[in-house]
Order: C-alpha cells, then sequence, then structure tokens
C-alpha cells in the first residue's frame, strides 16, 4: 500500500522537529565528549537556520508550510491514518500560540548561546 502524500509530509515534518529538537542536547553530550562532528560548520549553521525558521515564522504569525500543505491534502480524507494520529499526537500540541512562540524563541537563544559555548571549528 502506497503511503499518503499527506502521511508523507507529516514524516518529514516529524523529522524537522526531532532534528531541531535533538541536536542541542547532541552538541552539549558531544561537546562534553570530544566528539568533533559537534562543531562541524555545516551541521551547526543548518540547526541554527532550522531554529531560526522556526522561530521567525512564529514571530511573524506564519503557519508552518508544512502544516498548511499537510492540512489542505487531509481535507479530502475521510479519517485519518495510524501515522496521523501518533505523530499529531507527538508533534501538536493545545497551548496558546503566545505560549509556543516564546518557546521557540526561547530554543533558538539557547542555540545561539551554545555557538559561544561550544564553538564551531
Amino acid at each position: 500500500m502506497i503511503m499518503p502524500l499527506a502521511d508523507i509530509i507529516l514524516l518529514v515534518h516529524f523529522l524537522f522537529v526531532l532534528f531541531v529538537v535533538s541536536s542541542l542536547p547532541l552538541i552539549w553530550v558531544g561537546s562534553a565528549c570530544g566528539w568533533d562532528y559537534v562543531r562541524n560548520r555545516h551541521f551547526r549553521l543548518t540547526h541554527l537556520g532550522a531554529i531560526l525558521f522556526v522561530a521567525g515564522e512564529s514571530l511573524l504569525g506564519f503557519v508552518c508550510p508544512l502544516t498548511a500543505w499537510e492540512d489542505e491534502l487531509r481535507q479530502s480524507e475521510e479519517r485519518g491514518s495510524f501515522i496521523q494520529r501518533w505523530l499529531h499526537f507527538i508533534l501538536f500540541y493545545d497551548f496558546p500560540e503566545g505560549v509556543l512562540t516564546v518557546v521557540y524563541v526561547l530554543f533558538a537563544l539557547l542555540v545561539v548561546v551554545t555557538f559561544r559555548l561550544v564553538p564551531m571549528r
């Protein structure tokens, strides 16, 4: 059975969030353990760009393009898939948008501070 396009987009969205969230503790642990790749310029700049994109779109009041695309595709479906139920449970929370914006901005600031604490090579 072929996975619906909306589920593929949701999976990409999940992997993007996983990258953004897990990279910061990975950088801290990697720095403490002496792992060189956590100081890799491409990895660090990609991580910074990803969280700045999320914080920026939230500050400007934009809906995530992946969320909007998935929502549009889901309008034609009768019921959600297994993947949709579980990944929506993990990704989406019922908090006011302002709370999420503050969390995104604080996380972005923590990533920027980490650039000073764990510099790139």
